[in-house]
């Protein structure tokens, strides 16, 4: 095996989902396999056997949560005391959700969350999110269930396989949702500061409502301004909150001729020193304009998470220039 391999290449090798293997790192610190300079995860030999152990561990039963503080020599002590018959479940068994997992995106909670927009059941969908949030945690439910049920629901809304009012609906009562997760914390007011939303021309805020809750979540203080704001606005918001960030969501439409020149002159206005995150599903089309303007571009809320205690860390070495 190379020195390092992607996530895929270690879900092939132990028989765990992508979305297990990030879920026990974040959630339980399972491993810590190193980033690349784009921040994408990239896996060692030691990574590998771990998870494998702790793989095998949970077809026989152990839930993640129990057995994750025990060193590998533990796990293969704790392995050797079970019954070998329970050990030799098939891997795709591990496909669903596993055991203490709860639910993941590939699950039947997903499939239910689906059901329940296509019948615009709002009881559904809030009994779905308090479940997913008990047994997930959350940055769980962001992470497992609503993004990936954003994307697909964007998708499938741009296909014409759902209709605006399926779409607006999951929309609207994500949004109260999670707007509730960024209100439960008691933050205090030397926490560091981040202002949340989209730029002009970008209509669609739930993406921006998803960062704005796994910022929160982190420890930050959060000053969401909604949708389709000017640069001199977000400028504004940044200057009045005194934020160390800007966290910006692209998303609908993917060819805003004016969008580019928005981002330089938000540049310029900026204070000097603020960190500007931009992420989304259209992020990759205003590719260039991105670049040009300094922002840091990130593909997924881990990314999002890692920027933002990398920054945290800075600022609190750095006090002055904050």
């Amino acid at each position: 095996m190379p020195d390092t391999i992607s996530i895929k290449a270690v879900a092939k090798l132990t028989g765990l989902t992508t979305h297990a293997i990030r879920a026990w790192e974040k959630r339980y610190g399972a491993i810590e396999p190193a980033r690349t300079k784009g921040r994408h995860r990239m896996y060692g030999v030691t990574d590998v056997q771990r998870l494998k152990l702790l793989a095998e561990a949970t077809r026989a039963g152990k839930a993640i949560s129990r057995i994750v503080k025990l060193d590998n020599v533990q796990l293969r002590s704790l392995l050797e005391s079970v019954p070998a018959g329970s050990l030799h479940r098939p891997a795709e068994e591990l496909k669903g959700p596993l055991p203490g997992e709860g639910f993941l995106a590939e699950g039947e909670l997903f499939e239910k969350a689906m059901r329940a927009i296509a019948s615009l059941d709002t009881r559904a969908m809030d009994h779905i999110y308090t479940n997913a949030q008990s047994m997930l945690g959350d940055q769980g439910l962001l992470r497992l269930l609503v993004a990936p049920l954003a994307h697909h629901v964007g998708t499938r809304w741009r296909e014409g396989k759902i209709t605006a009012a399926q779409e607006h609906f999951f929309t609207a009562i994500s949004k109260a949702y999670l707007w509730n997760l960024t209100r439960q914390f008691e933050i205090g007011e030397n926490a560091p500061r981040i202002v949340v939303g989209t730029p002009a021309g970008q209509i669609h805020d739930l993406g921006a409502v998803i960062v704005a809750a796994a910022a929160a979540n982190n420890g930050w203080r959060v000053s969401f301004v909604g949708a389709s704001l000017p640069a001199f606005e977000l400028a504004g918001a940044v200057r009045l909150t005194q934020a160390q960030a800007l966290a910006l969501s692209v998303v609908y439409p993917e060819d805003d001729p004016g969008l580019g020149s928005e981002l330089n002159q938000l540049r310029r206005l900026l204070p000097d020193g603020t960190r500007l995150f931009v992420g989304g599903r259209a992020a990759p089309a205003y590719a260039p304009a991105l670049q040009k303007c300094g922002a840091r571009v990130l593909s997924s809320l881990e990314d999002f998470d890692a920027e933002l205690d990398s920054l945290r860390r800075l600022t609190q070495a750095n006090p002055h220039n904050s």
